[in-house]
């Protein structure tokens, strides 16, 4: 099951057609490592109704699910879960972002272009109910410190290449976090790229002027400080 970069039931390689409500039902239960109350579920999925109608509602949704949706789904008189074996992106994500940030060493996959892809997907862009945005806002944090330390340990390798791939998503997913964008400078700097350095600089100068009004920190000056920077 994907939820990386918009919702998808997967059966090998092949995406399914289900229902809308089907996904939303998936996806809330899909958010969790382990069974979720069916009180929790249809509270939180029908929060605008009674909770008598909201059990209704959630008991309507499960019978409508066809057979591909079921065999995804361990339901329980009190809970619902993932059915065993049942895998979610977003789950291998979180734990590759983890082992990036826990400083040991991590396997040549944690630093392929697939691990940089696998953080720069948003969690269910587009959906924007409360349960869908609190994870996204955590995963996008999580996701863009990862981005961040993989680029510096790409960079200590001498993958220039793939560190300045995810110093740039993390820009990307963030203009004006300034860290990020010291990612890609250090990036740049240890590559031998002044000019790319600088001029990541000046971009990133007048992106935060004209947005909020501010000048880079000290600590982000600093990086640049010894290049020649005229009109600065």
């Amino acid at each position: 099951m994907a939820l990386l970069g918009g919702f998808r039931l997967l059966s090998g390689n092949d995406v399914l057609a289900i229902p809308v409500g089907s996904e939303r039902l998936l996806a809330f239960i899909a958010l969790h490592h382990q069974a979720v109350g069916r009180l929790l579920v249809a509270g939180t999925l029908w929060s605008e109704v009674s909770e008598c109608r909201a059990y209704a509602a959630l008991r309507s949704a499960l019978a409508r699910m066809d057979r591909a949706c079921r065999s995804a789904l361990e339901v329980t008189p009190l809970s619902l879960e993932l059915a065993t074996g049942v895998a979610v992106d977003l789950h291998d994500a979180r734990a590759l972002a983890h082992r990036i940030l826990g400083g040991s060493s991590c396997a040549e996959a944690d630093l392929s272009a697939a691990a940089i892809t696998s953080l720069s997907l948003d969690l269910l862009p587009l959906w924007y109910e409360d349960w869908v945005l609190d994870e996204a806002e955590n995963w996008r944090q999580l996701r863009l410190h990862a981005l961040e330390a993989l680029a510096r340990d790409l960079a200590t390798a001498g993958r220039f290449g793939a560190a300045t791939a995810a110093a740039c998503a993390a820009v990307s997913a963030d203009p004006l976090r300034e860290s990020a964008q010291a990612a890609l400078i250090r990036v740049h700097l240890a590559e031998g790229n002044r000019s790319e350095a600088l001029r990541a600089f000046d971009t990133f100068s007048h992106l935060l002027l004209n947005d909020l009004g501010l000048a880079p920190t000290p600590q982000l000056s600093e990086l640049v400080a010894d290049l020649s920077h005229p009109g600065w």
